[in-house]
């Protein structure tokens, strides 16, 4: 692991990178549908909303005036006098464009000065800088702050590195993202399901061998450390493995799946036994899945449509199981067990029960204008 995620990272991650610019484009079962949505952490995860509604507050304690507040910090600033734990909380609050994010950088770099790691300790700065910054949609300064040796112990928790990688990931930079990891492990910075989540998602998006091999690191060290990962962060490292034709390691991804009724998981599974050759396997996923006897307000598990005619593609071959797949189809069919999303649009979705509604404040609500509106869930494009 050490040499993936630590001393050996450049290259790796130099190498997953030129490997992913020459990679053709993602197609069948993997492509995303048209107008298909990405997630990765919820709003409960990453509380811009609840930033948002703090923003407001402290705007109206100045009276919608920040120009005042900010003249006196810059005045602090010039006199190397000392900024106070809630000025700094104040000033990330009032942040509305580039301009005030550099001030709030000079401020950060002055109470760190001042006060070291152990003023951290009574508050964490680091998620409201990375929640100001993808507000603002400014990734280089969440960056070079969060990898400047000077600012060691500031962000100093999995979050402020989860928001950015999100914020990266959200604008395709996969590779940025996944330097952001390297970080997070170079500062011993310890992995949760999250982290875990988020690592094997940008592997798969790199969508190389180098990543594939990742995958492989991670869950080893994962197992080592005691770690349980979420079933969507399998989920990735199967698909990673199955997109590079890595059919030892799907199979062994699959089998550390414990809740098995799952729709991404049967889809990927169906996929497993067929590069595995197992065809008599695969019929019995679909006719397992189409006589289950669920009650009615139970939904059934679904199959991509792409799955499917992959899986009928490769049946062409045995004329016995080739009708046996046709009858199974139409009842699927009639059930509605057919669903045309596609694979990648089953790894984007975050399952009903961990969906949070989120009514998000509009610019009135706000008092400012925002450079992007915030959307729940961190929706993906």
């Amino acid at each position: 692991m050490a040499a993936v995620l630590a001393g050996g990272s450049q290259r790796v991650v130099r190498e997953a990178v030129r490997r992913s610019a020459v990679h053709p484009p993602a197609s069948g079962c993997w492509g995303c549908a048209p107008g298909g949505k990405r997630y990765l952490l919820t709003e409960d995860h990453i509380k811009l909303q609840e930033f948002q509604q703090m923003k407001v507050a402290i705007r109206n304690e100045v009276h919608g005036n920040k120009d005042p507040y900010f003249k006196s910090i810059k005045e602090k600033l010039k006199k190397n006098g000392m900024i106070l734990k809630n000025e700094l909380k104040n000033l990330l609050h009032l942040c509305q464009t580039s301009s005030d994010v550099e001030l709030a950088r000079k401020a950060i770099y002055r109470y760190h000065e001042q006060n070291g790691i152990t003023a951290l300790h009574n508050f964490k700065f680091g998620p409201l800088f990375m929640r100001l910054c993808y507000e603002l949609d400014l990734e280089r300064p969440a960056v070079e702050l969060i990898k400047d040796q000077n600012l060691h112990g500031f962000f100093s928790e999995s979050t402020s590195f989860h928001i950015l990688m999100t914020m990266l990931f959200k604008k395709g930079h996969f590779e940025s993202a996944f330097e952001v990891l390297v970080e997070m492990k170079k500062q011993g910075i310890p992995f949760n399901k999250e982290t875990y989540l988020l690592a094997f998602a940008i592997c798969y998006k790199l969508d190389n061998l180098e990543s594939c091999k990742i995958s492989a690191k991670l869950l080893e060290e994962a197992h080592l450390k005691g770690d349980t990962l979420p079933l969507r962060a399998l989920c990735f490292a199967m698909a990673t493995a199955l997109k590079q034709n890595d059919v030892v390691h799907a199979k062994f991804y699959c089998s550390q799946i414990v809740k098995t009724e799952n729709k991404l998981y049967n889809n990927l599974k169906v996929l497993v036994q067929l590069r595995s050759g197992l065809l008599e396997e695969v019929i019995k996923i679909l006719e397992a899945a189409v006589e289950e006897d669920t009650p009615p307000f139970v939904k059934k598990i679904q199959f991509c449509e792409q799955v499917l005619a992959t899986v009928r593609e490769k049946m062409e071959e045995n004329p016995n199981l080739s009708a046996k797949l046709g009858d199974i189809y139409t009842k699927l069919q009639t059930s509605g067990q057919i669903t045309m999303c596609t694979l990648e649009d089953m790894l984007f979705q975050i399952p009903s029960s961990k969906k949070t509604p989120v009514k998000l404040l509009n610019q009135k609500q706000l008092g400012y204008q925002a450079t992007k509106p915030l959307r729940s869930n961190l929706l993906l494009e």
